[in-house]
């Protein structure tokens, strides 16, 4: 793994400096605003954003519900064909860079991410503190409706002088996991599968929103809302000491020093909910060098799948129930 925490975020000077500069090609602009109580963020970005951005609808664009398949999961991925016009019509070109904003700690910007860079996409990054860091900095912002998808863009012949050719995307470019593959992981005793969610989700004492409680059998528990701290990520050091205390060394991208002759670096894999908060996981992760799969389905998927186990409890001591078929 190369990602660094300069390849994969992006400062408010940084960003500033880069639209100051009028760089070229001129990076665009992606606005993720997005929670699940208020999935459609067009009214905020109407109230304010950063200039040029482009309103990224998170529930349309980087999900697809053209199934009602609840084994899906809440937000499954739009097939390649989809997400490839939908990225050429944001003016996303080959060599395009992209700066994906939100104004939750970077929780729907990390979806985009993860989707652009598992897309083939590699010049992406995240704005550390997002919208709220850019406010607080008195930069520049518009206000205004977002823009329309330019259908144009997905043809050659739109063209963006120095930006690279059009937009081909290339599938899983980024690691991902498919439900047996994550409880393959979960259970092989040599991989880690971290669950983002919130404890009292990961132990089962409550669902708000699938239709069973519990975690994966044998995953762990590493809620997303430890990689931040006021809305920003927290340093390197500080996200290794986290996910060390979870997972330990070989999770945190340092070597086991009691066995430097021992086996290779554990596959991690990461869920959540529904694929958003886990992206934050993955992308925390590569901020400090440690690959991450995503398992984009995640509980919602898993959940409901009447043929899978689920467990209970914590990580240290959970009760795994049978099946439901």
């Amino acid at each position: 793994m190369t990602d660094t925490r300069s390849s994969v975020l992006i400062t408010v000077d940084e960003l500033a400096g880069m639209l100051r500069a009028d760089a070229t090609p001129a990076p665009v602009l992606l606005d993720v605003r997005w929670t699940l109580t208020q999935p459609d963020g067009r009214e905020d970005f109407a109230s304010g954003h950063i200039p040029g951005a482009r309103y990224v609808a998170l529930d349309t664009e980087l999900s697809d519900h053209s199934s009602d398949d609840p084994t899906r999961g809440r937000h499954p991925l739009p097939s390649a064909d989809r997400f490839e016009a939908t990225v050429r019509s944001w003016g996303v070109r080959a060599g395009t860079p992209v700066v994906v904003y939100d104004d939750v700690a970077g929780q729907g910007a990390a979806r985009a991410w993860w989707m652009l860079r598992w897309a083939g996409h590699s010049d992406v990054r995240v704005l550390d503190g997002g919208w709220s860091a850019w406010r607080a900095a008195d930069l520049p912002e518009e206000t205004g409706l977002p823009q329309e998808a330019d259908p144009a863009a997905a043809s050659d012949s739109a063209g963006t002088s120095g930006a690279g050719g059009l937009f081909v995307i290339r599938p899983g470019s980024m690691p991902s996991l498919t439900a047996d593959e994550a409880e393959a992981l979960a259970g092989s005793g040599s991989g880690v599968l971290l669950d983002a969610r919130a404890p009292e989700r990961f132990e089962g004492r409550t669902e708000p929103l699938d239709p069973q409680a519990g975690h994966i059998p044998g995953a762990l528990n590493a809620p997303a809302g430890g990689n931040t701290a006021d809305g920003r990520f927290r340093s390197p050091a500080e996200l290794a000491e986290y996910y060390r205390a979870v997972g330990g060394p070989s999770v945190a991208g340092t070597p086991d020093v009691t066995n430097p002759d021992g086996p290779a670096p554990p596959t991690i894999g990461a869920y959540c909910g529904s694929g958003v908060s886990a992206s934050h996981t993955v992308l925390a992760l590569a901020s400090i060098g440690v690959e991450a799969a995503l398992f984009p389905g995640s509980w919602s998927a898993w959940s409901n799948d009447t043929a899978r186990p689920v467990a209970t409890g914590t990580a240290d001591d959970e009760t795994v129930h049978p099946p439901q078929k």
